[in-house]
Parts: C-alpha cells; sequence; structure tokens
C-alpha cells in the first residue's frame, strides 16, 4: 500500500512528556539512568527538564502559568501524564508554516518563545520559533514544528551522556481505534521519501529521517486513545540497559521488537522500548 505525500519533514526534534510533577518526573528519570539538564523557564508559562541526546531529546514538561499556546497541554494534564506532543525539526519555521498552509494543513502561525540558560559568562537566551499543527491532523498527539535559534545553548555537551547508554530516539508507537487512517493522517503532514505507508503484520510504519512512526490497534479499552502508547529509544548496549535497569530497581520487561522494555508506571506515563543501532547527529555543538 503506497500514497502520495509531500516533500519528506527533516525528523523528529524532540517529543514532550507532560508531567503534573517536574520534581519527581526528573527523579524518576535519574533512577531510569538519564542526566536532565537543570529546570528551564520558559517565557511562555511553561517550566522543563530536557534529556538531551546527540540530533533530538525528550522534554520533561509541566504547565506552571496557563498561556494560549500551551491550552492543548493544560487540557492533556487534567486528564494524564504521558508522551504528549511530537516536535518536528526545522531550519526555517516559518518557510514550513506556509508549506503547510499551501497543502491546507490549517497551521498556526509562527510563535517566539526563551528561556535562559546558565552559562560560564551568565544567562543567555535559547530561543525558539514553533509551528502547532491542528490536532486532527496528527491522532494522539499535539504536533508542532521547532526551529532553534540558539542550538548551542540546548545541545550542551554536559549533559549528552547518560548512565543508561541512550543516544536517540528511534520512533514512536501510536495506538488507534483505526491506525491505518492515523498513519495515511501522519504522513500527509510529515511526508517520506519514498511516499510509503508500510503495512506490517497488523501495524502501519510511516519512516521519517532518524526515526520512524509505528501506528497500531489499541488494545486495552480501558485507555482511551489515540495515543502514543511507548517511545523507542536506541542505547548502545541493550541487554546491557536492561541489567543496568534491573541493578536500579526497575522492573524491565521483554518486548518483541528489541528484546526489552520498560513498564508506562516507570516513566511517566510512557513505556520506553530499548532498541540497538544508533543514529546521525543533526546538530554538531562547537561546529
Amino acid at each position: 500500500m503506497t500514497i502520495d505525500a509531500p516533500s519528506a519533514m527533516p525528523g523528529i526534534d524532540h517529543v514532550v512528556i507532560l508531567v503534573r510533577d517536574l520534581d519527581a518526573a526528573e527523579a524518576a528519570f535519574r533512577r531510569l539512568g538519564f542526566q536532565p539538564t537543570p529546570r528551564g523557564f520558559h517565557s511562555i508559562g511553561t517550566q522543563n527538564h530536557c534529556l538531551m541526546f546527540g540530533s533530538d531529546y525528550l522534554e520533561l514538561l509541566s504547565v506552571v502559568t496557563p498561556h494560549p499556546v500551551t491550552a492543548y497541554f493544560s487540557d492533556f494534564l487534567t486528564r494524564r501524564e504521558g508522551a504528549a506532543a511530537i516536535a518536528f525539526a526545522s531550519d526555517d519555521a516559518d518557510a514550513t508554516w506556509r508549506g503547510f498552509v499551501d497543502r491546507g494543513i490549517a497551521a498556526d502561525p509562527p510563535v517566539d518563545f526563551a528561556r535562559p540558560v546558565e552559562q560560564p559568562g551568565g544567562k543567555q537566551d535559547a530561543r525558539f520559533r514553533v509551528v502547532q499543527l491542528p490536532v486532527d491532523v496528527t491522532p494522539g498527539c499535539r504536533a508542532f514544528v521547532c526551529q532553534h535559534f540558539t542550538p548551542e545553548l540546548v545541545w550542551l555537551p554536559a549533559y549528552q551522556a547518560h548512565p543508561l547508554g541512550v543516544t536517540g530516539i528511534a520512533g514512536l508507537d501510536i495506538v488507534s481505534a483505526d491506525p491505518e487512517a492515523a498513519a495515511r493522517s501522519y504522513a500527509r503532514v510529515v511526508g517520506t521519501a519514498a511516499g510509503a505507508v508500510k503495512a506490517e503484520a497488523g501495524w502501519f510504519r510511516v519512516p521519517l529521517q532518524g526515526a520512524d512512526f509505528r501506528f497500531g490497534p489499541l488494545k486495552d479499552a480501558t485507555e482511551p486513545g489515540p495515543r502514543i502508547e511507548a517511545l523507542r529509544l536506541t542505547v548502545s548496549d541493550v541487554d546491557g540497559a536492561a541489567s543496568a535497569l534491573a541493578s536500579r530497581g526497575v522492573a524491565v520487561e521483554p518486548d518483541p521488537a528489541s528484546g526489552w522494555s520498560v513498564a508506562a508506571t516507570e516513566a511517566m506515563g510512557v513505556r520506553l522500548v530499548l532498541v540497538g543501532a544508533g543514529q546521525p547527529d543533526r546538530h554538531r555543538i562547537g561546529d
């Protein structure tokens, strides 16, 4: 099964995990073997800790002061915690926004915000521009495009090495009552190099640079969908990571695709699947 698709999106910039208690979330991910960045304070009323990898990252985010830009996040947190948003990378958010509009996707106009970052010479502002997509085109999450004006203040080398050995985001698993329709919708948004949605053993796959999306059926009627059910993370040593987690008292479970996974109850509402192999850096700090 193939479908026509627009020019490909550059890839995933980061995935947002929404939490109600940011201190608890930081502690939970330290226990899992991550090294979170210091707490960040955004100009739009959110606070975060980031788990930085070579070319992408996870963002633990809490809404402290409501803001129109984060209304979806506030609503999500009334229901649960977990992976709630995907940020796609862009070097030109304005051009990306115009491209969405030209294709009939009613993306919000670009919005700028910032957060201060401690540096040896004093605080500097990490600056961003985002374009939010309508939630109906990416079932299960809020998707947006993120342009970094100051990547050197975000990809800090001191925070890119993690005891667990995680090196990047391999992909996401999204479950839906109609996974094929969800896959088609994402393909329309992100595009693929081959313009293809692949059907594989009851799952539908949308490839993306450096990662991919898998769409499958809802397994548990008590859990609402669509939703991001799992994040697949690349690690330098899958079995070593599983052993390290067990030594920290973290339950690991067999995963048919990779070998091991961490239950959502251990990771603020989203299952973490450990996979082998790495991906190339997109942001090379210090160039």
